[in-house]
C-alpha cells in the first residue's frame, strides 16, 4: 500500500516551504500558504457538514484554487468529483444524483449555474473580495486549519465521469492507491523532480489532466495554470513561467505548432510534451518534433479507468527515429501488465489483435455504485479496455482500433486508425475520422470524413480516395468521402465522437458526400 496522495503534500510544503507552488494569471501560492489554506478550507468542508466519504462536486476553470479543493476535499477525508463545465444544468443534474455530493465549490462563471444544481450546498468562489460567510474566501479566512485525515490505500480519493459515448455516464471510483501508483508510473518513466514546472491548460474534470495535480505535487514540482487551452496564451505561459512540461491532445499539439509558426517563441525553456488520449497523426509528431528539437516527447496510453496510464512510449523511443515504434502506444508501465485476449478472455500470443486488457495497482476499484457495470469490465483483475490491439515480440503494443469502431464490410474487419494515419499524411489535411455506414451489399462500406485546412481547395473526395489507394490494400480504401468545413465533434476527453458523426452522415445524405 501506499501512502495517501495527501503526503506528497505535506513533503513538497517541507522542502521547499518559501518557494512557489502554483501560480496563474492573477497571483501565485508558496507551498507554505497552499497547505495553510487546505487545511483551513477542509476544516470549512467540515462545517458545512462533510463527513467521510461524502463527495465534494468542483465546477471551475482551472486556476491556483484548483489544487486547494482537490487537496481540502481529501485533507478533510471526503472526494474528489470534479465536473464538466461544458454541460447545462439538466446534464449537470444527471450526474449529481449519481454521486449525491454533500457540497459543490463553484468558479465564479458557474455562480449562477450553480444555484439550478441539486447540491445541498454551494459554495461559490467571486471575483475579488469574498460576499458572505459561505464564500471560498470567507471560509478560509474564518475557518482554523483542522489536522489530515491522512486517507489511504483503498480510500476512494476521486470520482471522474465516464464520456458516455457508448451509454449513460458512470463514475470511476479512483483510490489513494490507484492514483500513486500512476504517480510512480509517471514519475518512474519521466524522470519529474522539484525542478519541474507544469503547464496545466487540459480540464480537470478529464482524468489525465487532474492525476497531473497529484504526480507534479508528489515530485515537489511547480504548478502553472491556464484557465482552459489557448494556443496563444500557452505559448506566452511557457515563456513567461518557464515551463518545463507541458501535456496534450494531439488537437492541442496542431494548434500550438501552428500558433508557434505565427509567433517569436521558440519556447526554449519547454523540454518535455507528454502526449495521448486520441491517436497522433505521424505527420503531426514529425512537424512538432521539427519545431521543437529541445522537447522531450513521451506518449501515454490508458483509459480514466486505469488512473490512466497503462503503457508510456518514452523519449528514447521517439529520438531513434523508428517509425515501427513510433506507431506504437509504447510498453507497460513501471507497475503495470498489458496483454491481449480473444473473445473468450483467452491470451493470444505476440502479433495477434484482439482486446487490450490492463492489470495493475492502477485498475479502478470500480464504477460507483454499479457492481453490475464493474463484474462486466474486471475480470479477474484485468480490466478490459474495449481497445482492439496486439503487442509485438518486445512488449510494443500497436492500438489498432476501439473494438465498436472496427468496420465490418464484406466480412473484412477494417480498422479505422490505419485509414485515418493515411490521410492525415496529406498535405492540406487539417482532420479526419474514418467511419462505417450501411450498406446493402457489403453490410458496412468505409466513409472518411476530412476537415480540409482553411481556404485549402485542393483536397478532394477523389484526391482522398486515390491517395488511399496508393497505400492501402483496395477493400480499406473509403468508398465515399465526406469534406466538412466545420471541425469534427469531440467529446469532453477531446476524442471524435462517431457515433454523433455517423448519425449525422446518415442523416444528411444518407451515403456521405460533400455538405
Amino acid at each position: 500500500m501506499f501512502p495517501g496522495l495527501t503526503q506528497g503534500l505535506r513533503r513538497a510544503a517541507q522542502l521547499k516551504a518559501g518557494e512557489v507552488a502554483v501560480s496563474d494569471q492573477q497571483r501565485c501560492r508558496t507551498w507554505q500558504r497552499l497547505i495553510e489554506r487546505i487545511s483551513r478550507l477542509a476544516g470549512g468542508f467540515r462545517e458545512l457538514g462533510l463527513q467521510q466519504n461524502d463527495r465534494v462536486a468542483y465546477l471551475a476553470y482551472n486556476d491556483h484554487r484548483s489544487l486547494e479543493v482537490f487537496y481540502a476535499a481529501l485533507w478533510a477525508g471526503g472526494i474528489i468529483a470534479p465536473l464538466n463545465t461544458r454541460l447545462n444544468a439538466g446534464d449537470l443534474n444527471a450526474l449529481l444524483e449519481i454521486i449525491a455530493p454533500r457540497l459543490i465549490v463553484a468558479g465564479p462563471e458557474f455562480a449562477e449555474l450553480a444555484k439550478k444544481l441539486n447540491v445541498p450546498v454551494a459554495v461559490p468562489i467571486s471575483q475579488g473580495q469574498a460576499q458572505g460567510a459561505g464564500h471560498y474566501e470567507a471560509i478560509i479566512r474564518a475557518t482554523a486549519p483542522i489536522a489530515d485525515e491522512r486517507r489511504c490505500g483503498d480510500d476512494v480519493a476521486c470520482l471522474f465521469f465516464t464520456g458516455g459515448t457508448t451509454g449513460p455516464p458512470k463514475a470511476v471510483m479512483l483510490t489513494h492507491d490507484n492514483i500513486m501508483a500512476n504517480t510512480m508510473n509517471f514519475i518512474s518513466h519521466t524522470g519529474i523532480d522539484e525542478d519541474t514546472a507544469h503547464l496545466h491548460c487540459g480540464p480537470l474534470y478529464h482524468v489525465a489532466a487532474a492525476v497531473r495535480l497529484f504526480s507534479v505535487t508528489q515530485a515537489a514540482g511547480r504548478h502553472v495554470m491556464l484557465p482552459r487551452f489557448d494556443a496563444d496564451q500557452v505559448i506566452k505561459a511557457i515563456d513567461r513561467e518557464q515551463v518545463t512540461l507541458a501535456t496534450v491532445v494531439p488537437t492541442m499539439l496542431q494548434a500550438i505548432v501552428e500558433r508557434m509558426e505565427d509567433s517569436n517563441s521558440a519556447m526554449d525553456s519547454l523540454r518535455m510534451i507528454t502526449y495521448g488520449a486520441a491517436p497522433m497523426p505521424a505527420a503531426l509528431l514529425r512537424r512538432a518534433m521539427d519545431r521543437l528539437p529541445q522537447v522531450a516527447f513521451v506518449q501515454s496510453y490508458g483509459m480514466t479507468e486505469t488512473a490512466p496510464i497503462a503503457t508510456l512510449l518514452g523519449a528514447k523511443a521517439h529520438r531513434d527515429g523508428d517509425r515501427g515504434k513510433l506507431r506504437s502506444a509504447g510498453r507497460a508501465a513501471l507497475l503495470t501488465e498489458v496483454a491481449i485476449v480473444d473473445e473468450n478472455g483467452q491470451a493470444l500470443p505476440p502479433l495477434r489483435t484482439g482486446e487490450i486488457v490492463v492489470k495493475g495497482p492502477n485498475v479502478m476499484l470500480g464504477y460507483w455504485r454499479n457492481p453490475e457495470a464493474t463484474q462486466a469490465a474486471i475480470k479477474d483483475g484485468w480490466m478490459r479496455t474495449g481497445d482492439a490491439g496486439y503487442l509485438d515480440q518486445a512488449g510494443y503494443l500497436f492500438v489498432v482500433d476501439r473494438l465498436k469502431d472496427v468496420i465490418i464490410s464484406g466480412g473484412e474487419n477494417i480498422h479505422s486508425q490505419e485509414i485515418e494515419n493515411v490521410i492525415a499524411e496529406m498535405a492540406g489535411v487539417r482532420g479526419c475520422a474514418v467511419i462505417g455506414i450501411p450498406d446493402d451489399q457489403w453490410g458496412e462500406r468505409v466513409h472518411a470524413v476530412v476537415v480540409p485546412d482553411k481556404g485549402e481547395a485542393a483536397i478532394t473526395e477523389t484526391g482522398v480516395i486515390d491517395h488511399c489507394r496508393r497505400r492501402l490494400a483496395s477493400y480499406k480504401c473509403p468508398k465515399s468521402v465526406t469534406l466538412r468545413r466545420q471541425p469534427l465533434p469531440l467529446s469532453a476527453a477531446n476524442k471524435v465522437l462517431k457515433p454523433q458523426l455517423k448519425q449525422e452522415i446518415i442523416e444528411s445524405t444518407g451515403r456521405g458526400g460533400q455538405e
